[in-house]
């Protein structure tokens, strides 16, 4: 399957009534989530190898886009870089998509996920074009449900 049918979109309008959501892609060559796991290691004087445990995780995902005026995500980004975001100032929501699964109506198995967007560098090489460094860091767990992408709506999946 190709990288292109797992999308990740952003919520570039966090403080309006309504979610906003916007594709990263244009000016990013790779996106990819780690994990990072949380793990707690034991091992007793009677055990010659030890036990290891997933205790958790926390993901984040490190993003360089090539600056691009116009594009949603781009123009953001960098108005997070320019105020110096933190706090919730700097939070939003993203919703991971699995459009390489079976769709209902449109719309693909997703994850919608709090984040906060850490900026990490602004520039790069005189022969390159100029890019944002950013991290997307999880908080929390992400809520389950679909995304369609031509309406750029995400619905939660209903809880038991």
């Amino acid at each position: 399957m190709k990288r292109s049918a797992f999308i990740t979109m952003i919520d570039t309008t966090p403080a309006g009534e309504s979610r906003t959501y916007e594709l990263i892609g244009d000016g990013v060559t790779d996106l990819s989530i780690s994990y990072n796991p949380q793990t707690k290691t034991e091992q007793f004087i009677n055990q010659d190898s030890a036990d290891t445990t997933v205790t958790g995780y926390q993901p984040n995902a490190p993003v360089t886009q090539q600056a691009k005026k116009g594009n949603p995500v781009f123009e953001f980004v960098n108005a997070l870089r320019k105020s110096r975001a933190i706090g919730e100032d700097a939070e939003t929501t993203i919703v991971t998509v699995d459009a390489f699964e079976d769709g209902v109506d449109g719309a693909y198995p997703a994850e919608q996920q709090k984040v906060s967007v850490q900026i990490d560098s602004f520039g790069g090489p005189a022969s390159d074009p100029l890019s944002i460094g950013y991290t997307l860091n999880y908080k929390g767990d992400a809520i389950p449900g679909t995304f369609n992408p031509k309406t750029k709506e995400f619905v939660a999946a209903a809880t038991e």
